[in-house]
């Protein structure tokens, strides 16, 4: 039993700021800017406004895998949002985004400036541009975008559920941990149940792969919500396996430095990035933590 009195809904209900939690300051009930400033440019093609959250971590890794690759038409400038600070809300950044969540991308190659927002989105927007990291084969394809968009639908139940609840919410409650617990748990168990017979979501790597670890990938490996013993993730040995094989990967490594701001490892935060060089002489243990 909990001592916790009941709650009763009201009729109708009203936006208390101060009773959302850790996180109360990033979000609100209403649409729309703030205040009044502009973005910066860089000078790359593509201009890229985020965070290294889970949603943030797949973009800046599509761009360090494109440019592994050898597209070098995909250099880009990652400025950094600091979400705790109400950048999100800025006009200039809900001109790119208007739902004011990261990441936001600003493409600049052609005569008219793009913008694309939503992760999914932006993965799907570079895949098609840089003929990269999805299969050509009509069967693959349709698989790999329907792991991209089962993604994009299950990651809120991890994220604004699970990890919310366990790790964020101002009080523990048992049913909302119990209820997106389960959740998670059956979806690392689809996964796994997939990747026992694959070895990557639609056999060859891709946005697919890239969207899913961003989330998954790093709760196994334990940098979500310290609940990697919680969730007794070693028992997903084939999510463990293709966690770490992409875990392995230079670009990978490098997407994930990218517009960090938060963290102990001072040699992973890369707060912004315009050139490759970036990753070797402008991390924080080396300019120093201000």
């Amino acid at each position: 039993m909990s001592d916790t009195p009941e709650y009763t809904p009201a009729k109708v209900w009203k936006w208390e700021a101060e009773s959302g939690g850790k996180f109360a300051s990033t979000n609100r009930p209403i649409a729309g800017a703030t205040h009044d400033n502009e973005l910066p440019v860089g000078e790359h093609p593509f201009q890229l406004h985020s965070l290294a959250t889970p949603n943030g971590v797949k973009v800046t890794v599509m761009f360090e895998e494109l440019l592994e690759a050898g597209h070098k038409g995909a250099e880009y400038d990652a400025w950094l949002i600091d979400i705790s600070e109400g950048d999100q809300f800025g006009s200039g950044f809900v001109e790119v985004n208007p739902n004011s969540k990261i990441p936001a991308l600003l493409d600049r190659s052609g005569d008219t400036p793009q913008r694309v927002f939503e992760s999914g989105a932006i993965l799907l927007y570079l895949a098609e541009k840089f003929g990269a990291f999805l299969p050509t084969d009509p069967a693959r394809r349709t698989e790999a975008l329907s792991w991209l968009f089962w993604q994009m639908g299950s990651a809120p139940y991890l994220g604004g559920g699970f990890g919310h609840f366990y790790a964020y919410a101002p009080e523990k409650f048992e049913y909302p941990i119990n209820r997106f617990a389960m959740e998670t748990k059956r979806q690392l168990d689809v996964m796994d149940k997939h990747l026992a017979e694959h070895e990557y979501f639609a056999d060859e790597y891709s946005i697919a792969d890239m969207a899913i670890w961003s989330w998954y990938g790093q709760l196994v490996l334990g940098r979500l919500y310290s609940a990697a013993e919680f969730l007794d993730v070693a028992s997903y040995k084939n999510v463990m396996r293709w966690a770490e094989a992409i875990d392995a990967r230079p670009a990978v490594t490098r997407g994930r430095m990218v517009n960090r701001a938060f963290g102990d490892d001072l040699s992973m935060q890369l707060r912004e990035r315009h050139d490759a060089s970036d990753f070797d002489t402008k991390t924080q243990d080396k300019i120093g933590n201000n």
